[in-house]
């Protein structure tokens, strides 16, 4: 499916809310189904499994905030300036940029809309233990891989840029409280999910076509080796490194031939796509006061130079967020096509436009706004593009194996075959030896606006020493081992009743 519809409005969070609970007040509508009868059948448990896919396209801009997550971490790394107008314009970014956010100036959103679809897919889980009358074993096993899978790709949100939060599996009653996890037991929680839903072994290698952007054998591969690698669970590197090479060797994914075409409309679960977001423009309804219908997506507004003249060198305007950092730029050689595929030199054009804050005169042409690129919309354009996210591509399965071979002490050729098909892809002619370093550089230019710069970092213990104030005078504060995880949201903390411990920020 282009795009995964919305069923149901948002289904209301409570992890930590009051309710009155009185017996008077609990009313049972004589001409109405309840929920618990509506989804007794295959048909409408279907339905549920739908809805528990919808908040992954809230992040951009759903409560009321933008936070695309893709580039929420990457405003923490080294690859963009945050931008906007001045220093206050989503001054929570800025915060974040400078390791300086503070519990009433931080992300909220991706909270709740994570939060969200956990709790859509526990409904699924809970709709399945109930009985579903006319459902297949087919049916339930797909669907409780599905969820299980998607459960743990929200709470790996919840567990990189929070860590410590509350945490259900059964979804909560009054008072809705939830115990909060450490990050290490929500890591067990989360690999348990995506084991479970592996060992069912009813995951399609691809989805059809109607049905792209469904939870795959390949996409629940590649979250478990990204969570393995973050925690460096280094008992589990053999497993993740066996499901790297089964994703090689099916046949069923392999490197586009040419980098530039893989975020063009047209190169959208290409043979490379391993999985991704699904937006769309044509016939889209997002809107100023209907932020979750279904529709495009407005990242490539916040990322896109301001008052960019309509259609001059096949781009639209935005808002100026997020330009690239000329540093970035100058990482690529020449001769590297994901150089320009990569940072569009819209200051370079002599178009004049809007220099806003923290300009550099480079934007991240992946998600830039292209001239068509919300085409055939039917609400606000700024809001709707057709820009899928690339959430896991097969390049990423080639490095990860690369870098789980060096891990584990694997063949050395088999890794450096690996990293250079990604480099000769590029039309780099050097092979480099399979070094970690090597590795991770490598990562870095492939990536670059992918969401995965900031967490390599971590991971390899290399942001101490790379995430640095710098000499623009924008960044004046240095990443520690306590700025892992962004302070838990304060509206989060005053309902939790006393029950939640804020992160040490």
């Amino acid at each position: 499916m282009k795009s995964i519809y919305k069923i149901f409005g948002l289904a209301a969070l409570a992890v930590a809310a009051t309710s009155c609970g009185d017996d008077f007040l609990t009313v049972t509508s004589p001409t109405q189904t309840s929920s618990d009868e509506y989804f007794h059948t295959a048909e409408h448990v279907a339905e549920a499994v739908v809805a528990a896919y919808d908040p992954l396209q809230w992040t951009d801009w759903g409560m009321g905030e933008y936070s695309p997550y893709i580039l929420m971490g990457d405003i923490m790394a080294d690859d963009f300036w945050v931008g906007g107008s001045d220093a206050n314009d989503n001054q929570n970014w800025h915060l974040m940029f400078n390791y300086s956010a503070t519990p009433l100036k931080v992300i909220t959103s991706i909270w709740v809309e994570a939060f969200s679809g956990v709790k859509r897919c526990n409904d699924v889980l809970e709709d399945i233990e109930r009985g579903v009358e006319d459902a297949t074993m087919a049916d339930i096993n797909s669907w409780t891989a599905q969820v299980k899978v998607l459960r743990a790709f929200y709470a790996n949100w919840l567990w990189k840029f929070y860590g410590n939060v509350p945490y259900f599996e059964k979804n909560l009653t009054s008072p809705y409280i939830a115990e909060q996890m450490t990050a290490d037991d929500l890591y067990d929680h989360m690999i348990a999910d995506i084991e479970s839903a592996i060992a069912l072994n009813v995951l399609p290698w691809r989805s059809p076509a109607v049905e792209a952007g469904r939870v795959t054998t390949a996409m629940a591969y590649m979250l478990y080796a990204e969570v393995v690698m973050y925690q460096r669970d280094t008992a589990r590197y053999p497993t993740a490194l066996k499901y790297m090479k089964e994703i090689i060797n099916s046949g069923e994914y392999d490197l586009v031939d040419d980098y530039t075409t893989i975020f063009t409309e047209a190169g959208e679960w290409s043979k490379e796509s391993i999985w991704e977001i699904n937006y769309i423009s044509e016939n889209a309804t997002r809107d100023w006061g209907a932020p979750l219908n279904a529709g495009g997506t407005v990242l490539p507004t916040l990322i896109s130079p301001n008052n960019w003249p309509a259609g001059t060198e096949g781009h639209n305007t935005g808002w100026g967020f997020c330009p690239l950092r000329a540093e970035t730029y100058e990482r690529y050689s020449a001769d590297d096509t994901r150089r320009d595929a990569t940072c569009w030199n819209a200051g370079a054009t002599g178009v004049e436009y809007n220099k806003r804050y923290q300009d550099t005169g480079f934007f991240l042409e992946k998600y830039a706004a292209q001239a068509d690129g919300n085409a055939g919309q039917k609400a606000s354009g700024e809001l709707n593009y057709n820009n899928n996210w690339r959430i896991y591509r097969y390049s990423e399965a080639l490095l990860n194996a690369a870098e789980l071979l060096v891990a584990t002490g694997g063949s050395s050729a088999e890794a450096k075959g690996y990293l250079n098909a990604v480099r000769a892809r590029a039309g780099l002619k050097t092979q480099l030896e399979p070094t970690l370093d090597n590795i991770i550089e490598e990562r870095h230019l492939e990536f670059v606006g992918e969401g995965k710069r900031y967490w390599d970092l971590i991971r390899t213990d290399k942001a101490a020493t790379v995430l640095v104030p710098d000499s623009y005078g924008y960044r004046t504060n240095a990443w520690t081992p306590n700025k892992k995880h962004l302070p838990i949201p304060q509206s989060e903390i005053d309902r939790s009743q006393g029950t939640l411990t804020q992160n040490p920020y």
